[in-house]
């Protein structure tokens, strides 16, 4: 009864998209997984709530309508840690239900219970009451996702000095927060808080910030963030984080600066939960960060029938990837065929204002010495950006000077995690600069942010462009 085709530990994007693609190729599969409800991080901590917080921070304050109404405009006056914490509830009931049907109705089994190897085909799992089952497989995947990293030397106490998993369940909103880390996870939830009206402070002991991005994006989202009042310390470490006689978090920084808050967020990375699957069991090790080697084409870790998926084997470490990495992962464990990822995948971060990119930065193509042309659309150029009152937000597009063809596609502003797939398709179909100057795009909408974007890279092109589209 234990004996499984494949086997899957965790239930987050990978572990999910890999069960139901394994189960409809009519195997018999098992997911494990130690927490109370399916979902993993991305369910429970991760994805879906920081975005839910975020819809929730913006439709509350007004934020999308300040524009228009001034700052001081809100939708509810007095926003409370309560008023955050029960849209989240609503939503994540909402996508436990819908996991558990998919899971029931491809046959998927489900066992709680925290998982550990006892040989490369064995699994240990205890259950929550105790009892030991061991479970046989011919196939097993580790999505186990990661959790935060909590250094030694900071004094975490879950109510003032938090990170990223417990910031959900904070009781009060703080009036002032400092985010240590502006990687994707501190920068999100430091521009959510700033929208809130809370006074942040980000500090990254490296110079810059986000730097898989465009560059132009990040300074132009930077500027964003100061006009708002934001503190950006770029180049610091943190020595010391501690509490005052009076309750206020202290942190002390390498060239002597004091900085005070209510609350300290640290957001300085994150480490494969692998710690607890007796991994050398199975000959398996995972790296400094927890993570786990595997081959970027089928996911296969070094022992033949173990793979491994999701943000435990590292970047980019975003559901939708993780969500396809499974999904390659099953069809590979299970002997169907399998294709090559697309060369170019969004990937998006969902700060105020939402940044997403598809594709080659400048940067990339120039280190390549790819001669190249770029076009901007600034969103506030558009009718639809006027009816939305946005005077920011920025579409930025890079084209082949030899072939035409679209290399990169960057946008920070409002809408761009869902603007971005307009670029990827031409992007993953080899499409020129032509595709947007001779194609319509509604209007009013951004999405004609694309044309302008277009025609600017077209003109810049000058003699080295096509031959003007025949009116």
């Amino acid at each position: 009864m234990n004996q499984y085709d494949f086997v899957v530990v965790g239930s987050g994007p990978a572990g999910r998209r890999a069960a139901i693609q394994a189960a409809k190729l009519e195997k018999k599969v098992l997911v494990i997984e130690r927490g109370s409800r399916v979902g993993g991080v991305s369910v429970h901590t991760g994805t879906i709530p920081s975005k839910t917080l975020r819809e929730t921070a913006l439709n509350l304050s007004g934020w999308r309508e300040r524009g228009f109404y001034g700052r001081a405009y809100r939708v509810k006056k007095e926003i409370s840690a309560e008023d955050l914490r029960r849209r989240l509830l609503i939503t994540l009931d909402h996508e436990v239900d819908v996991l558990e049907h998919q899971f029931s109705r491809n046959r998927v089994a489900q066992l709680r219970g925290e998982a550990k190897f006892i040989d490369a085909n064995t699994l240990e799992v205890t259950k929550d009451d105790g009892e030991v089952l061991h479970v046989t497989a011919t196939a097993i995947l580790l999505s186990v996702g990661t959790k935060p990293f909590r250094p030694p030397h900071i004094p975490f106490d879950g109510v003032s000095i938090i990170d990223s998993d417990e910031i959900l369940e904070i009781k009060e909103l703080p009036r002032s927060m400092i985010v240590i880390g502006a990687g994707v996870i501190g920068i999100e939830y430091a521009t959510i808080f700033s929208a809130l009206d809370t006074t942040v402070t980000i500090v990254e002991p490296r110079d810059t910030m986000l730097d898989f991005i465009d560059k132009e994006i990040v300074e132009d989202f930077c500027y964003q963030l100061r006009d708002r009042n934001m503190k950006l310390i770029f180049g610091q470490t943190v020595e010391k984080v501690e509490k005052d006689a009076a309750g206020k978090c202290r942190v002390t920084l390498r060239n002597g600066r004091v900085l005070q808050a209510e609350m300290v967020l640290f957001a300085a990375g994150r480490v494969g939960a692998t710690g607890n699957l007796n991994l050398e069991a199975c000959g398996l090790e995972a790296d400094n960060r927890g993570r786990l080697k595997v081959d970027p084409a089928t996911f296969q870790t070094s022992v033949p029938n173990i793979y491994a998926a999701g943000d435990v084997v590292g970047f980019p470490s975003l559901a939708s990837t993780s969500m396809e990495q499974g999904r390659i992962a099953a069809r590979h464990a299970v002997g169907a065929p399998t294709s090559e990822p697309p060369q170019f995948f969004p990937y998006g971060i969902y700060a105020v204002p939402e940044i997403s990119t598809c594709g080659l930065t400048e940067e990339e193509v120039q280190q390549r010495g790819i001669p190249y042309e770029c076009g901007i659309a600034h969103f506030r150029e558009t009718s639809r950006g006027h009816i939305m009152g946005l005077d920011s937000g920025l579409l930025k597009m890079i084209f082949s000077l030899k072939t035409r063809r679209l290399l990169g596609v960057h946008i920070v502003g409002e809408g761009a995690t869902e603007l971005v797939h307009i670029g990827q398709a031409v992007l993953n179909l080899k499409g020129t600069v032509e595709y947007f100057v001779e194609n319509t795009f509604n209007y009013p909408t951004l999405a004609e942010g694309y044309k302008i974007a277009g025609l600017d890279a077209w003109n810049r092109m000058g003699e080295l462009k096509a031959p003007a589209p025949i009116a």
